[in-house]
């Protein structure tokens, strides 16, 4: 039997997006919209939940074209930030991305998220460019992205 601290993964369905977008909403200034989930959900993204003990706490948004995945977004509560759980979320999204056997795993993240970066770079995705003006910042202004990837090899998650 599972303990209640240990972190499970389901997709999300329609009936758990206000609390998805509860979580996106503590985690960011500027949140995807509801739109933004439903048109992932019914395209051929994969849209992942992680819940403790049955509270969500994160999700994670991924796109699949061809022989790559696109990290679209990953979001952990504020209040458990910081204690493993994105990395967990990371991890999940990358192993789904080996099973769909894509090659190359791409995402960007914004220039000022320390911590997000720090985590990408620990799980091996490097720097490969800039994309200027990327995000919508407050005020009305626009944050640059790094562009990271993770070249994915079947063996090395087996």
């Amino acid at each position: 039997m599972l303990k209640d601290n240990t972190p499970q993964f389901c997709p999300i369905r329609v009936e758990d997006l206000d609390l998805v977008m509860a979580v996106e909403r503590a985690a960011y200034p500027i949140p995807w919209t509801k739109s933004m989930f439903e048109t992932s959900m019914s395209s051929s993204d994969e849209c992942w939940l992680l819940s403790i003990g049955g509270e969500i706490l994160g999700h994670v948004i991924i796109s699949f074209i061809l022989d790559e995945a696109h990290l679209l977004n990953l979001c952990i509560h504020p209040k458990v930030s910081r204690r493993g759980l994105g990395r967990k979320l990371l991890q999940h999204a990358v192993q789904r991305a080996v099973l769909r056997k894509s090659q190359m795993f791409f995402l960007e993240v914004r220039v000022s998220n320390n911590f997000a970066v720090e985590l990408y770079f620990s799980e091996g995705f490097n720097e490969v460019g800039i994309r200027p003006n990327y995000y919508p910042a407050e005020k009305g202004r626009r944050e640059d992205a790094l562009l990271m990837t993770l070249e994915l090899s079947i063996d090395q998650f087996v």
